[in-house]
């Protein structure tokens, strides 16, 4: 690995995701622990903090997927509550971030400011929050509005909402809490009064808890379409990037760090975090080897068809599964028949004739493209090698860090800490222990500054 002359080396941030009951999860093996059990939260949480990871991260779903009609196994199924799961870490952990993905669409600002601001103090300023928007009315459909928004209208309401959540925070100001015992003064007499005003919210009152530790949570979010990469570059300390091979990699990292550039952001506090797996072996045959097994234990020939109906929109169960692609096109206007999936594919068609293009060129089965489309990209090799690869993508650009996931929960990610952690310590590419109190210390984030303007004076109904 060459650094680049006269750069200096970046420290790799790291975090810890654990999976869901879906094709990156080996879920069906027998040492494979509990979806839902606390303990398997607790284990990934505290061998993530034993490596020095920034945070540990949870996706979530708001439904559970259908197929034709029927509810199949390809989902984060049966978990819990995200903010309780991450409130009980703050319990146990001591450093380590707690991220959580929180859907904008569907929650009201106050309560997303409150329960945020709430973990962020109960974990010593170690919250962060994933803006996700929803898309489709079968996740609607459990909230009272139902429904979905278009794609330009859920960027708004997100853009919206993310602002909000933040004039709410600011409401306090970093000395209000006065608690004066003598005086009898908890808080000065302006302490949590806001208004705002917009298309998508008219709400003022008193927000009930004080300014955050960290001033506002670390915010996460992801975005590939121009709209999506400019709302990410405007109000995001972290983007995960989908690109897991370098070139793909690096050119988003380039573009998305000159967006947050051109409006006035330092990019240094923008942060890009793609998504990535590891396999490790004593020698690197014995690494490959391996990989393949996880790879065609993630996707049975079954699994490959599903993941490969919500491109072609239609049942491809008559498929075999170790022969070629499907000959029938993509039903484009057809209502889904996967319902709930958070892939989308904007265009079916030009995706259709990409697959079959590359298993044209590569010789490669029905399951084998599902394979080769859907498990997510990994570090394969013996842990020196791995160690090799990861720092070598960040010092060159391709990202800032990554966010690690294993194949095996919640167990799979002490090979990790224990074989390829030591080994970016030792080169300097990876902290040997924290040196700041709170998460933006840990990532090297700004505090945000205090919107003053955000204090309004008004009296809800009430008070």
């Amino acid at each position: 690995m060459s650094i680049p002359e006269n750069k200096p080396r970046k420290q790799i941030i790291l975090g810890a995701y654990l999976g869901g009951v879906n094709h990156h999860t080996l879920w069906h093996l027998p040492e494979a622990g509990s979806q839902i059990d606390f303990s398997s939260f607790e284990h990934t949480a505290r061998t993530a903090e034993r490596g020095r990871f920034d945070f540990f991260f949870l996706a979530e779903g708001l439904a559970l997927r259908e197929r034709d009609g029927e509810v199949f196994d390809q989902d984060v199924v049966g978990r819990p509550d995200t903010f309780t799961v991450l409130a009980s870490l703050a319990a146990v952990t001591d450093h380590l971030g707690l991220a959580g993905t929180i859907n904008s669409t569907f929650n009201e600002p106050y309560e997303l400011a409150r329960q945020l601001a709430s973990l962020d103090h109960l974990s010593g300023g170690r919250a962060a929050w994933n803006v996700v928007t929803s898309f489709d009315a079968f996740t609607g459909a459990n909230f009272r509005r139902g429904g979905f928004l278009d794609r330009s209208e859920r960027y708004e309401r997100a853009a919206e909402t993310l602002a909000t959540v933040r004039e709410l925070w600011d409401s306090w100001a970093d000395d209000d809490l006065v608690i004066d015992k003598e005086a009898g003064v908890f808080a000065p007499r302006g302490a949590g009064a806001f208004r705002h005003s917009g298309p998508q919210f008219d709400v003022a009152g008193r927000f009930g808890v004080p300014r955050p530790p960290q001033g506002h949570p670390v915010i996460l979010q992801a975005g590939v379409s121009p709209q999506g990469r400019d709302f990410a570059a405007a109000g995001s300390d972290a983007i995960f990037s989908p690109y897991g091979r370098f070139e793909e990699a690096r050119e988003y990292y380039v573009d998305v760090k000159a967006r947050a550039a051109r409006l006035g952001r330092n990019p240094d506090h923008l942060k890009i975090l793609p998504s990535a797996s590891f396999v490790l072996g004593d020698t690197e045959a014995e690494a490959r080897e391996r990989s393949r097994w996880v790879r065609e234990e993630q996707v049975p020939g079954r699994t490959a068809q599903i993941l490969l109906e919500q491109i072609w929109n239609r049942d491809l169960s008559g498929y075999d599964p170790e022969g070629p692609l499907p000959d029938v096109e993509p039903l484009v206007d057809a209502p889904p028949f996967i319902a709930g999936r958070a892939l989308i594919h904007a265009d079916r068609p030009a995706t259709v004739a990409r697959l079959r293009a590359r298993a044209q060129a590569e010789g490669l089965s029905l399951r084998q493209t599902a394979i080769e489309e859907f498990t997510r990209g990994s570090f394969v090799g013996t842990p020196a090698q791995v160690a090799d690869a990861l720092d070598d993508f960040v010092q060159r650009d391709g990202s800032d860090g990554f966010v690690l996931g294993s194949h095996l929960v919640p167990t799979g990610l002490d090979e990790f800490v224990d074989r390829v952690v030591p080994l970016l310590q030792e080169r300097g590419s990876l902290r040997a222990e924290y040196s700041g109190s709170t998460l933006r210390d840990n990532l090297g984030l700004p505090a945000p500054v205090r919107a003053d303007s955000a204090r309004a004076e008004v009296t809800p109904a009430g008070v």
